[in-house]
């Protein structure tokens, strides 16, 4: 079977397995009053996928297809790095099942920019900030579980290349994989950057059409049109119509 067949039948069985887990969560079977997200913005779903390791069949899935992504999009990678904190044990899965070398980012508390990652590595000393082993002409990819607009990402390259450059190692670190992308822009940003970004679920292209024979019609159109057009969605009065509406 060619690898892209295999790639959406992948995709679409983790994405339903994500679902009826309830790592992606919609305001009508799960929460009426919807979500406030991180960024200030509601949204009519909510996709957590920190408790991957909690459900072992789904677990072993995704490192899996995550470990065939790498195989077949990015054949020259020969080491992974996960991400603190969701995407330590993604990566951790793809190492024991596809056979990779791991390593892993280290949290850096308050480092939630570029900005701030360049002023706290000057008080950081020198304590790693990658664990794992890392040789001349490595070719790594970095994994985390999703992805919204990068910026999260783009300090995890920024660290990763900082290690490197502390151990004088050359190797090569532009690439991202993903397991879910919301699509929200990341893609954009990720080429602005000259950095390769991987997803087995793009969301609002395919990954919500996936899901279509398991949500309502409400459901369905309601958020097909949210990740079309989130602003609309921030109007209090479609809110609460929404909530009305909800089981």
């Amino acid at each position: 079977m060619q690898w892209i067949k295999k790639k959406e039948i992948l995709g679409k069985r983790i994405t339903e397995m994500l679902y009826d887990a309830s790592m992606i969560k919609t305001w009508y079977r799960d929460r009426s009053e919807g979500w406030t997200l991180h960024s200030g913005i509601w949204s009519p779903i909510y996709i957590n996928l920190r408790h991957l390791g909690s459900y072992p069949e789904i677990y072993k899935e995704v490192g899996h297809a995550l470990g065939k992504l790498i195989k077949n999009e990015c054949p020259k990678v020969n080491r992974i790095v996960g991400i603190a904190t969701a995407g330590v044990p993604i990566a951790s899965a793809i190492s024991c099942l596809e056979d990779y070398s791991m390593g892993y980012t280290r949290k850096m508390e308050g480092v939630k920019t570029i900005e701030d990652f360049r002023k706290a590595i000057t008080d950081y000393g020198q304590h790693t900030i990658v664990e794992g082993h890392f040789e001349n002409n490595d070719n790594i990819i970095l994994v985390d579980d999703l992805v919204t607009r990068l910026t999260s990402k783009l300090i995890a390259i920024e660290q990763l290349q900082t290690e490197l450059k502390r151990r004088n190692i050359k190797a090569q670190a532009n690439k991202i994989l993903v397991l879910l992308d919301r699509e929200q822009g990341a893609l954009q940003m990720a080429q602005d950057h000259n950095l390769l970004l991987y997803s087995l679920i793009p969301f609002k292209n395919k990954g919500i059409n996936w899901l279509k024979e398991k949500l309502s019609g409400l459901e369905f159109e309601t958020i097909s049109d949210y990740l079309d057009n989130s602003e609309k969605y921030q109007n209090q009065t479609i809110q609460d119509d929404l909530k009305k509406k909800a089981k």
